[in-house]
């Protein structure tokens, strides 16, 4: 890890200083220091596999920055330094995950207004064409009594293309417990449906205390994903209204013809009055 900080620190001399390595999770993850305006920012990294890849990451980058939501992290900067890709965001607040490790389950209003603002900015980001590929309570930041998005990774024009993998192109390839049945399999076109089952995959997660899915590893998790319902919240927690049971079952769907078309449209039928169904 030393030594990647070292390559690092030379790679980027001038622009930013490395402290050190806090997470790696498909990227690594660091605290830097941004030597031009004098703040802490969170370092995005990975090694680009191809200059295929590289020249798309760079593209995708250009169009992520032009996002500007109060519930979406910005992006400061993006490049290609020496051997590394990476990006830059603000060093701002904590992950749902780490409250999700203090708290396990979160009372249903709270749980429920996350939802709501991620929902928000999934459903701006699909308006401009941009789809996040990898929504779990990592990539969620909490900060003042607002949810902030962060890792937006796929365009609409980036998604993988007939033989191609999203690793080949310097693309985040999502995480188990969130993943859609549609990316499980690597079969049908991976849109903003799979972005809601992910979005209701956290939620269940802040309600239950754990995802729909787990086991022992990501191959069973994801045989879970593709071939099992989930445990119906209500025998796992009993103040969740049935509005809220209704809707999960709908974004959590294994078709996505069957869940609704925006991440929008899933918190809205959250609310006791809402109608549930795919919009």
């Amino acid at each position: 890890m030393t030594n990647q900080v070292e390559r690092l620190n030379q790679a980027l001399a001038g622009r930013y200083r490395v402290a050190r390595q806090v997470a790696r999770d498909g990227w690594m993850v660091y605290l830097a220091h941004d030597l031009q305006h004098h703040r802490e920012v969170w370092l995005f990294v990975t090694v680009p596999a191809s200059a295929v890849g590289a020249e798309r990451f760079l593209r995708e980058m250009a169009l992520i920055a032009r996002l500007d939501h109060p519930h979406i992290l910005p992006l400061l900067d993006s490049g290609h330094a020496g051997e590394f890709l990476y990006y830059v965001v603000p060093h701002r607040g904590g992950s749902l995950r780490d409250r999700l490790r203090r708290e396990k389950q979160l009372p249903v209003h709270d749980a429920l207004q996350i939802t709501r603002q991620v929902a928000e900015a999934l459903t701006y980001a699909q308006s401009h064409g941009v789809v996040h590929g990898d929504i779990k309570p990592e990539n969620i930041l909490l900060a003042g009594g607002h949810a902030r998005v962060a890792d937006f990774g796929w365009t609409a024009q980036s998604l993988p293309a007939a033989g191609e993998t999203p690793t080949a192109l310097g693309l985040s390839i999502g995480t188990p417990e969130y993943m859609s049945p549609e990316r499980a399999t690597g079969a049908g076109d991976v849109g903003h449906r799979s972005d809601v089952y992910s979005l209701a995959a956290v939620l269940y997660e802040m309600l239950i205390g754990t995802p729909p899915f787990v086991a022992s590893d990501a191959r069973a998790v994801l045989a879970r994903v593709i071939g099992e319902i989930p445990t119906p919240v209500h025998r796992l927690r009993s103040d969740v209204p049935a509005a809220v049971e209704a809707a999960l079952s709908c974004a959590l769907a294994k078709l996505p013809a069957d869940r609704f078309a925006t991440a929008l449209a899933f918190a809205e039928a959250l609310e006791p009055d809402g109608t549930v169904g795919p919009l």
